[in-house]
């Protein structure tokens, strides 16, 4: 018997995690529930073991099913509440990103998870691919020296019209809170600073609404952040451009990392860029730079990992890959983009949580579609 895990929310990727639960992917845990709406329940009995549960009413669900862990796969406002709902319960959580829409409810979920002392991990499974760990591993280990520089395009999100049109809370404030920066990038906008460590001080955001499709929230985001230690920042997000780019660059005082095509190139300096600079006399010089493939082992064992890590982190008190408590990070900096492109201004961080959700209200009570 392993630990018991239920499921709320079976939309796409919910009944991906059911199957992989209910298949016995996850060693150390089965799963004993699911809890989605009605019309759903056809697909769980079709596709999951008769031993599974199906709920349809939320409260049935978190007093009757047998659970000591949830996975939550809901639309991003639920988060926050349905972890704390489940914190009060005992329960240990693994959260579908984003953790949150805005800071002020997620800060109050941080604090449940604590007080709780369950094991909290959100699903941040780009944190398990080799690449972005062992890029995390170069900048950490000093081999970058000071970052100077980051810079992220990440334009291969591409979404037609029919993708927004086929839910009704897609693309809206009411909805989903915001769009590309809160829908399909909040895997870079972790993995922006947890590869490097570093965290922005100061944004001034961007963001288009409706730029390529008809839908109210941001299509295209381009953000500016600045750094404590004088390193500056550029974000580049979009669902309206083909084909698009994904290339992270992060350039430092020892040379220049770059992540693209699922590879990783270190163009190394052989000695500091700002030793060079004070000693060399000879005019138009420039260091000596290798260009160096870095090899990059291991699996990318994806939303799997982050699972089996999470039951393991349980089970045996294995370190988090992804602990719970870091999500705010990248919905904070979405919050002070957002806020920037509003105000017209530079947002420092961290964002006054109460005055952000006051003008989220505003943006939802402009919004055309009435879907929460």
């Amino acid at each position: 018997m392993g630990i018991k895990v239920g499921i709320i929310g079976i939309g796409n990727m919910g009944k991906s995690y059911a199957l992989t639960l209910d298949q016995g992917l996850i060693a150390g845990a089965e799963l004993s529930a699911v809890c989605g709406r009605n019309t759903q329940q056809e697909w769980v009995t079709t596709n999951l073991k008769a031993e599974v549960k199906f709920f349809d009413d939320e409260n049935a669900f978190f007093n009757e099913a047998k659970m000591d862990a949830l996975l939550i796969a809901t639309p991003h406002y639920s988060h926050p509440e349905l972890a704390m709902k489940a914190f009060a319960k005992g329960m240990h959580v693994l959260l579908e990103k984003p953790a949150g829409v805005f800071t002020k409810n997620v800060i109050e979920m941080n604090q449940a998870a604590a007080k709780s002392g369950k094991v909290f991990s959100m699903m941040f499974n780009q944190r398990t691919n080799p690449l972005y760990q062992k890029l995390r591993n170069l900048i950490l280990a000093g081999e970058l020296g000071e970052i100077k520089r980051t810079n992220w395009i990440i334009t291969d999100w591409y979404r037609s019209q029919s993708y927004y049109d086929s839910s009704h809370w897609r693309a809206t404030w009411k909805g989903e809170g915001g769009g590309v920066l809160l829908n399909q990038a909040p895997h870079q906008l972790d993995l922006w600073q947890w590869t490097t460590g570093l965290e922005p001080k100061r944004v001034h955001g961007f963001c288009h609404n409706g730029k390529y499709h008809d839908i109210e929230v941001e299509d295209d985001v381009t953000a500016y952040v600045e750094y404590e230690n004088g390193a500056t920042g550029v974000f580049i997000a979009s669902t309206g451009e083909a084909p698009g780019t994904n290339r992270f660059e992060i350039q430092g005082d020892r040379g220049k990392i770059v992540v693209e095509n699922n590879a990783l190139t270190f163009y190394r300096l052989t000695q500091s860029e700002r030793e060079f600079n004070a000693t060399y006399k000879g005019g138009f010089g420039k260091p000596e730079c290798w260009t160096i493939d870095i090899p990059v082992a291991g699996e990318n064992t994806a939303h799997q990992g982050i699972i089996q890590n999470w039951i393991d982190a349980i089970t045996k008190g294995t370190p988090l890959l992804a602990p719970g408590e870091e999500g705010i990070k990248g919905v904070e900096l979405a919050n002070a983009i957002y806020l920037s492109s509003w105000l017209n201004q530079t947002i420092e961080l961290p964002v006054n949580p109460d005055f952000y959700y006051e003008k989220l209200q505003e943006k939802i009570n402009q919004s055309v579609k009435n879907y929460r």
